[in-house]
C-alpha cells in the first residue's frame, strides 16, 4: 500500500468523524478495494458463539449477533453487501481459511494475541473482554481451584484454554470442545463440570438458564478484532478500520453494544 494511500485513508477517517459529529451520514472511500465476491464483503465466522454470532433465519446473511452486526455496518459505509460464511475457529484463528481466499476477514470474537499475529493481520481492536467460570448453580463450586479431579470444558485453539492450562487445577481434565455449539449441549448433559470462556457468552448461558452461574471472572486484558490474511489486504484492512472509526463516530457501534450487553 503506498504513502498517499494511506495518507488519504487517515484522511477519510478524519472526514468521517467530523461528519459523523455535525449529523450527517458518513462513508467511506471505496475506491479500488478488492473483494472476494465483487459487491460483497464476505466474513468467516465460528457459529454459534452467542451473543456475538448466532444463526438467524430472519437476518439478511441467516446470522445475527454483535460481531455479524457489527460488520454488518461497516460493510454498509464501505457499499458493500455482508456475506457470512460458517468456518471452525481453529482454521480460523490459525489463518488457513483466510490465506485460501475463501472470505474477507475473519469475524468471531477473536483476541489479538502475538502467536496468531505471525499468521494473521488485526483491524484496530473493537471489544474488550474477560474470561469466566461457569458451573451448575447448585454444583457448590464457586472457584476454578475447586475443580481438583473434575472436567473443564474449554473451545480448542481459543485464550480460554490457555487460561485454563496455565491456571486449572493439576488434577482437573480439560475437554477440548470445537466450539460452544458443542460445548454447551456437553455442560447441560451433565458432560463436563463447568465451561471456562469469555465472559460475555458464558453470561449469556446463564441468562438463558438459570440453572448455571458465573462464579469468577478474569482479568485478561484481552481485545477483540476482525482477522485478515497476513499481508494480502491492507487496503481493505484499513477500510475496515476506517468504517469501524465512523459507527463508532455516528452511534451504530453504541446501539449495537447496548443491544447486545445492556
Amino acid at each position: 500500500m503506498t504513502k498517499l494511500f494511506l495518507k488519504a485513508i487517515a484522511a477519510a477517517t478524519a472526514a468521517l468523524v467530523l461528519t459523523a459529529c455535525a449529523g450527517a451520514p458518513a462513508a467511506v472511500p471505496t475506491d479500488g478495494l478488492t473483494t472476494v465476491n465483487p459487491g460483497k464483503l464476505t466474513t468467516c465466522s465460528d457459529i454459534p458463539y452467542p451473543p456475538f454470532e448466532m444463526e438467524d433465519p430472519t437476518a439478511p446473511t441467516g446470522y445475527s449477533g454483535f460481531d455479524i452486526e457489527i460488520v454488518g455496518a461497516i460493510a454498509e459505509k464501505l457499499n458493500l453487501e455482508l456475506a457470512v460464511i460458517k468456518v471452525d475457529f481453529d482454521a480460523l484463528q490459525s489463518g488457513i481459511v483466510l490465506a485460501a481466499g475463501d472470505c474477507d476477514l475473519g469475524t468471531s470474537a477473536m483476541t489479538i494475541t502475538d502467536e496468531r499475529k505471525a499468521n494473521i493481520d488485526f483491524a484496530d481492536p473493537y471489544y474488550d473482554s474477560l474470561q469466566s467460570l461457569l458451573v451448575r448453580k447448585d454444583s457448590g463450586i464457586t472457584s476454578l481451584a475447586q475443580l481438583e479431579g473434575k472436567i473443564i470444558g474449554v473451545q480448542q485453539g481459543t485464550t480460554g484454554l490457555s487460561y485454563a492450562t496455565e491456571h486449572a487445577p493439576a488434577t482437573a481434565t480439560l475437554t477440548h470442545f470445537p466450539s460452544d455449539g458443542e460445548l454447551w449441549p456437553a455442560m447441560v448433559s451433565n458432560g463436563i463440570d463447568a465451561i471456562l470462556q469469555d465472559y460475555p457468552v458464558n453470561f449469556q448461558h446463564q441468562k438463558d438458564d438459570p440453572n448455571f452461574v458465573v462464579v469468577e471472572k478474569y482479568e485478561t486484558d484481552e481485545q477483540y478484532g476482525f482477522a485478515f490474511a497476513k499481508g494480502k489486504n491492507d487496503a481493505l484492512r484499513e477500510a475496515v478500520n476506517a468504517g469501524l472509526a465512523a459507527i463508532r463516530a455516528d452511534g451504530t457501534y453504541d446501539r449495537l453494544y447496548q443491544k447486545y450487553f445492556g
